[in-house]
């Protein structure tokens, strides 16, 4: 049977879908996306750097250790916050926000908490931190005082509560600030901002999208945002720089706070203020908040492309095609490949227009379903090689059957063309008389093991096996593989046929099973036949057909009473004029379908020695 024209993409194609599915509900999908998207926004934020009006008071291990002897270990006594701030509200900053808890009384230093009190209460762009809890004791939202800053929304439930943790230290008209919770998405790594919780109505924002809206930011009607990273720090000054250059007589790091915002926060190893983003497990919590300022502030935070089934769809599309138009895996596989890389290079691109691009999934799918279609492709191929060699192992050597399969040699033979063939045809004289002297199981018998002989020198010499007639048997040379000296082939295959003959004649005899009168006629003629598969769907048989086949019939028949194997002049010709063999002239003969009379030669050994010299 031909070949089918393409790879068929149904099963592969479900098993795919199925695959998809178990794959999103396992959340595997989900953790591509996000572990391609940190990789590429950790490499897109190196070429990024954060505005320099957002700078970082750093309680890093080196003001730990030179504020030890005025502060003490840590936490500091307020007082020394008061004392910065204090210090820093003549050099007019734009805000200044500390980025951890001033909820709980300083019960040994309370003096140092009444200070600190005092002095916040006289400025008015001053945010602290504020926290959501899970549990503990709720606060009605409504008793929050207006500093706060809870925003009541239409229809909201006045009798809305949350656990919080609040500036207590401060008085209530001091609590300006924001929350700082951090926002993990489901594997626990932080690639968003929140601008506000939604409580039943009520809006609790964070602190840096209320140090935007304080700078005159406009915060858009979202509730998160994903962040567009930038690969280093704001600028950063030590917070004991700064307390230490506020006590100079003429500071030189203050003044170049003025019209800035200003972030404290801790940043030393032993704070633990660290957290997982795209950047790295280790990433400062201040980062976060900073870039998210950062980004409200110029707009340039990520877009989100909910791109996935799209673009898996599309890429499955492509590799489905190129297997079904009978495209080999390695050019499947390499089409992909250069498409993996231009949606790369889309996402990449995507990040710098402030657009963020999942698209691991889809690769991933992609990849799953080129797959699926190579195994499908792999088992379609093995089995055509296997019903290739079922087919032509009827006809050729089965031994080099394999060879040619896998050189592909043999797939030009599956389809019927014109080409020049030798063509034999063998017949068994005095078949009549021996199966009237024998049951018919010992004909079948017999026929059976002349047959294989037979078949046996066919292949040896190259020849390809196309039926058996009765008793008679129809090969040819130069189908489905081309054979150099087919002519010959043909002509070397009938003279051992006839050697084969009389060494099985001499086995019967031997045994007491004599043949009598057993003989064979044999011919040959070489020229134009068509040759390929012919028959209808559900039976095929590989043959030739044309003139050349019914001449050498004709021939053949003739080899009664003249000679065992008889060739037409065609084949005597191909066969050279410096050949292995003499071709004795047997005459002219009147065959059926041919007006004008064939001469016939008979095909004989030269000696050896005339093989090697040439024709005397």
């Amino acid at each position: 049977m031909p070949p089918s024209k393409h790879v068929p993409i149904r099963l592969p194609l479900l098993a795919l879908t199925v695959l998809a599915i178990v794959l999103q509900l396992g959340g595997v999908l989900e953790r591509a996306d996000n572990r391609l998207g940190d990789w590429l926004l950790a490499g897109h934020a190196a070429g990024r750097q954060p505005p320099d009006d957002i700078v970082v008071v750093a309680i890093d291990q080196k003001s730990l250790d030179e504020l030890n002897e005025v502060a003490g270990s840590w936490p500091w006594p307020r007082s020394v916050h008061g004392e910065l701030l204090d210090g820093l509200a003549a050099h007019g900053p734009k805000a200044v926000a500390f980025d951890f808890m001033f909820n709980e009384y300083d019960s040994f230093r309370l003096d140092s908490d009444e200070v600190f009190r005092e002095i916040v209460a006289g400025q008015d762009n001053l945010f602290f931190a504020s926290m959501r809890l899970a549990d503990g004791n709720r606060t009605p939202l409504s008793l929050l005082p207006p500093s706060f800053g809870a925003e009541r929304r239409p229809g909201a439930d006045p009798g809305a509560s949350a656990t919080l943790l609040v500036p207590g230290v401060l008085d209530p008209e001091s609590w300006r600030g924001g929350l700082i919770n951090f926002e993990a998405d489901g594997d626990g790594v932080g690639r968003h901002a929140r601008l506000y919780e939604d409580i039943d109505g009520w809006r609790l924002h964070s602190m840096a999208a209320n140090l935007a809206r304080f700078s005159g930011t406009t915060l858009p009607d979202r509730a998160r945002i994903r962040i567009n990273w930038y690969g280093r720090l704001p600028p950063t000054i030590a917070y004991s720089d700064l307390f230490n250059d506020l006590g100079q007589r003429e500071p030189a790091i203050a003044p170049s706070l003025a019209g800035k915002l200003v972030v404290v926060a801790p940043t030393a190893p032993g704070l633990h203020d660290l957290r997982p983003t795209p950047l790295g497990q280790h990433t400062q919590g201040v980062h976060v908040i900073t870039t998210a300022l950062a980004n409200l502030r110029s707009g340039d935070w990520l877009h989100d492309l909910p791109a996935r089934w799209p673009l898996a769809a599309l890429l499955v599309a492509g590799v489905a095609l190129a297997f079904h138009r009978r495209r080999s895996p390695l050019q499947a596989g390499l089409g992909l490949g250069l498409a993996s890389l231009l949606v790369l290079g889309g996402a990449w691109a995507a990040l710098g227009a402030h657009l963020y691009l999942p698209v691991a999934a889809a690769l991933l799918l992609a990849w799953l379903g080129y797959g699926l279609l190579t195994v499908e492709a792999q088992w379609i191929e093995r089995r055509q090689r296997e019903a290739t060699v079922g087919i032509f192992g009827r006809f050729l050597d089965p031994r080099v059957v394999e060879g040619l399969v896998e050189s592909g040699e043999l797939d030009r033979g599956r389809k019927p063309e014109a080409r020049d063939i030798s063509i034999l045809f063998s017949d068994i004289r005095g078949f009549t008389t021996l199966s009237e002297t024998r049951t018919p199981e010992q004909v079948v018998d017999l026929l059976n093991r002349y047959f294989s002989r037979q078949v046996d020198v066919i292949f040896r010499h190259g020849g390809t096996l196309d039926k058996f007639i009765g008793d008679a048997i129809m090969a040819f040379w130069n189908a489905p593989t081309e054979t150099p000296g087919h002519a010959e082939k043909a002509v070397e295959a009938a003279l051992d046929m006839t050697l084969a003959l009389d060494d099985f004649k001499r086995e019967l005899a031997a045994n007491g099973e004599g043949l009598g009168d057993f003989d064979v006629g044999i011919g040959l003629h070489t020229g134009p036949a068509v040759v390929g598969f012919l028959g209808s769907d559900s039976r095929m048989e590989y043959t030739a057909i044309g003139d050349t086949v019914n001449l050498a019939s004709r021939i053949e028949g003739t080899t009664k009473g003249v000679a065992r194997v008889l060739v037409s002049e065609d084949t005597k010709a191909r066969c050279g004029a410096v050949s292995r063999f003499e071709f004795l002239y047997r005459g002219q003969f009147k065959v059926k379908g041919r007006e004008k009379p064939v001469e016939l030669y008979e095909p004989v050994r030269r000696p050896l020695q005339q093989q090697a010299g040439g024709n005397p």
